[in-house]
């Protein structure tokens, strides 16, 4: 059994910054666009569990399930991709966002130069560097998903990998890839035509543990702009896709949410663990970041600031229903419809009523 409570050793806070160096400052100006380009995270795999936690090869079968929705990811024999390959898609992603708005026209295979890539995810441009690169690509194509999770309203029923394929397109004579062809999945290509993206902050590359990186996903996703974002810790932790203990899991958290205590890196929120429940926060100056535009698809509901009271208001109406799922459904259905309420308030209670009267009272 592969547990991430083992990569993810506790540190003490005197041994190093939380943060990893930046090994590539914008102020270098070395390429054009790669800095120019806002960082995006489709929300899908920002929402649920696709990639690994661990930095050993993972070769376990997983299968994950939350209101009605369901990701099954097989590994290949180089095990499943991990959190740290998916700073490739991010890239892809950012890319092609880039791209689109500026009104070009975007194909679901791109082309990029390894070197920029490694520079943009902060990563080594060391042998080792692209050595990584191979190996992830490899892992991003190996790894397999069956899910009737949509992206732009299709629920893609054929089994398909994260990217499709991947191929060198030139190489140096030492064997480090100049320029690569990645083909992105229909799952993945048609979230970015629909635009079901959002900005990631830089520093998100910088983060050492690909649990904090997780945490930064879900916060993101489901926080965004809202004055604060509770999650129970045994639901945050399927959320995850952690294979720890419970006990470890809680363990873990708590050693990040001490060290952004201490150093405050956590980017753009700050996180608490009451007993079990985990709070996000936006840091202060955040909205005026990441505010809802056009780069970002548009209106995003996660903008929408609720009373905070609401759930006491509403908690007879539910009928039992968690409150924190209920927000978070009706903020993705206004998202997705592009559609700003009026009156929250109102539009928020409503959606609670047809929900319950569509699925009956909770068990």
């Amino acid at each position: 059994m592969v547990s991430d409570a083992i990569i993810e050793p506790a540190e003490s806070l005197e041994d190093r910054s939380p943060l990893l160096p930046d090994r590539h400052p914008t102020g270098d100006l070395f390429v054009c666009d790669v800095f120019d380009a806002a960082f995006k995270g489709d929300t899908a795999s920002m929402e649920h569990p696709i990639f690994s936690l661990s930095t050993k090869p993972d070769h376990r079968k997983r299968h994950y399930e939350h209101d009605g929705k369901f990701i099954e990811i097989s590994p290949s024999a180089d095990g499943l991709a991990t959190v740290h390959d998916r700073d490739i898609l991010i890239y892809c992603i950012s890319q092609l966002m880039l791209a689109s708005n500026r009104g070009e026209a975007i194909q679901q295979t791109v082309r990029l130069k390894a070197y920029d890539l490694l520079k943009a995810t902060n990563r080594m441009t060391s042998g080792p560097g692209y050595e990584g690169l191979k190996a992830a690509l490899k892992r991003l194509g190996g790894t397999r998903i069956n899910t009737n999770i949509t992206t732009a309203d299709v629920e893609q029923w054929d089994e398909f990998g994260i990217i499709e394929r991947s191929r060198i397109v030139r190489e140096t004579r030492d064997g480090r890839m100049q320029e690569v062809e990645i083909k992105l999945s229909d799952w993945v290509f048609n979230a970015i035509r629909a635009r079901e993206v959002l900005t990631l902050n830089r520093d998100y590359f910088r983060l050492r543990k690909p649990l904090e990186r997780r945490l930064y996903e879900i916060a993101r996703k489901h926080c965004g702009q809202s004055a604060r974002w509770n999650i129970r810790l045994e639901t945050l932790q399927k959320k995850t896709g952690s294979n720890s203990t419970q006990k470890e899991f809680r363990r873990l958290v708590q050693n990040i949410v001490q060290a952004n205590a201490g150093h405050d890196h956590f980017p753009d929120y700050q996180i608490f663990l009451e007993e079990d429940l985990v709070t996000f926060r936006p840091k202060a100056g955040f909205s005026n970041r990441f505010l809802p535009n056009a780069d970002d698809g548009g209106f995003d509901a996660q903008a929408i600031r609720l009373p905070s009271d609401i759930h006491e208001v509403v908690r007879r109406e539910a009928k039992g229903y968690d409150l924190y799922m209920l927000e978070t459904n009706w903020r993705e259905m206004l998202t997705k419809k592009q559609s700003k309420p009026a009156n929250p308030v109102g539009s928020f209670r409503a959606y609670v009523r047809w929900y319950v009267k569509e699925h009956g009272p909770a068990r």
